[in-house]
């Protein structure tokens, strides 16, 4: 009942807290902050536990059914930190409500993550919206944004479903995640794929389904985009290695070469156009695109080392890109803007900021000795065993970029004169530096040992492990 208490408790205390009327912003971070913190110490102490209930049994069975694989663990842990961090940095407008939303959140994708069943996890993949969306309308008042955002993950949430009804109707069962029986044939088995890759590919997004992230990374107030950038995308790559690779490898196989190219573009696309944007919000969510390409390219060569470069990366950009949108929700609180045109000076008066900011950038353009160097190092090195050469060798190209445009991101911040008609400022605040802690911390210790990341058992993933190994189904 823990792990079930895991995706229950966010929702129903984000529902209540919809229900109530007490607008202090106190008491609703404090509920937020207890709430996301049971989440992350049930997610360690539920480890390696399930619960399920039997949901349907005709046309197909489906169930619910929880619980934790070796590579949902460590998202769910990602998303407990992440969505603590978030909650005690929010500060905005109808904060009751704000909280209520970012919990509503973190249960939805609690329960992507831990469910074993393919009908389940569509359901939730879909329920995961509805927070974003309906706060993009309430604080941002982002119409268009908002719409974008909704349509185009609808419409991969849709395909995802259809892909879903199809797998229950010809393998009998949807309840299949992390079990090693599952073998499809059929005409339908390449569409069925595609209606899984499709909506895993929106989700991440690469190019060119990834025209609603930088709006929404933009538009979202800082604590929730924090969260979306950090967790949500992983949902697709998520199911890449959990459906699409457990379940149909000789098809992701087949259709490597169309992923390759897509991370190709999106690492590269992703890499200039953040070198040429003067919104800081807008050059760290062009710098995700082009991170999550790579990740892309890692899980599409088949390789066991790119596999487990790409968890490590996964976990490394969940926190330099939580720590990065936090820090500039700061910023942006304190400046009233986030032009890197009108900004500048903020070092001198801000130091505990100024370091945080260091820190996450580095991690970010892939310094060694912290966590995004050793996804990198691992990835390159796993895509270079697979014969991927020229794709290994044009990732290159974006690492150096991530050093321009992430240096040109800290310095027209917190480098060069004051500009005199900003409001004064003031440095970090020991909520806001409470906020920030875990994941500058897990950056530097994941930096120097990641020895828990690179040695996950593969054999949990079933299918996966024989895939790498060059086994089919």
């Amino acid at each position: 009942m823990l792990v079930l208490s895991l995706v229950l408790v966010p929702i129903v205390v984000g529902l209540a807290l919809l229900v109530v009327r007490n607008e202090n912003p106190t008491m609703s971070r404090t509920i937020g902050a207890l709430v996301a913190l049971y989440t992350l110490v049930a997610a360690v102490a539920s480890h390696g536990s399930e619960w399920s209930y039997r949901w349907l049994s005709r046309p197909f069975e489906a169930s619910f059914h929880f619980g934790d694989t070796a590579i949902s663990y460590w998202l769910v842990l990602l998303l407990a930190i992440c969505t603590l961090c978030a909650i005690l940095a929010t500060n905005v407008p109808r904060q009751r409500a704000f909280i209520a939303q970012m919990l509503l959140l973190e249960g939805a994708m609690l329960g992507l993550f831990l469910a074993r069943d393919l009908l389940l996890f569509a359901l939730f993949w879909d329920l995961m919206l509805l927070p974003v969306f309906f706060t993009l309308l309430g604080w941002g008042e982002h119409v268009a944004t908002a719409w974008r955002y909704f349509i185009y993950n609808f419409a991969g949430g849709l395909c995802l479903l259809l892909a879903t009804a199809a797998f229950g109707m010809l393998f009998g069962s949807t309840d299949v995640i992390g079990r090693s029986d599952v073998h499809l044939v059929g005409a339908w088995v390449p569409w069925i794929f595609w209606g899984f890759a499709i909506a895993f590919l929106v989700k991440t997004p690469v190019w060119p389904l990834h025209t609603w992230m930088p709006l929404t990374y933009s538009d979202t107030p800082s604590p929730m985009v924090a969260v979306v950038s950090a967790v949500q995308s992983k949902g697709g790559l998520y199911g890449l290695i959990a459906i699409g690779m457990a379940f149909m490898p000789d098809y992701l196989k087949a259709y490597a070469g169309i992923f390759v190219v897509l991370g190709v573009i999106s690492l590269l696309y992703g890499a200039f156009v953040a070198v040429t944007q003067n919104d800081a919000k807008r050059v760290v969510a062009y710098s995700s695109l082009s991170h999550l390409g790579l990740i892309v390219i890692a899980l599409a060569s088949f390789n066991a080392t790119a596999l487990q470069g790409a968890v490590i990366y996964i976990v490394a950009h969940g926190l330099f890109s939580a720590a990065l949108f936090l820090i500039l929700g700061f910023v942006e609180s304190r400046e009233e803007t986030r032009s890197l045109v009108r900004l500048g000076g903020l070092g001198a008066a801000n130091p505990r900021l100024a370091g945080a900011l260091c820190i996450a950038a580095l991690a970010a353009l892939g310094l060694p000795g912290l966590a995004g160097f050793v996804g990198e190092l691992v990835i390159l090195t796993g895509i270079f065993q697979a014969g991927f050469t020229i794709p290994a060798i044009l990732a290159l190209i974006p690492i150096v970029l991530a050093s321009a445009y992430m240096l040109r991101l800290f310095q027209g911040i917190m480098n060069g004169p004051e500009v005199p008609d900003l409001p004064v400022r003031r440095d970090l605040g020991w909520l806001e530096g409470l906020a920030l802690a875990p994941l500058v911390l897990a950056l530097v210790v994941l930096g120097v040992n990641p020895h828990a990341l690179t040695t996950f058992d593969a054999s949990a993933y079933n299918a996966v492990a024989s895939t790498l190994q060059g086994g089919t189904r």
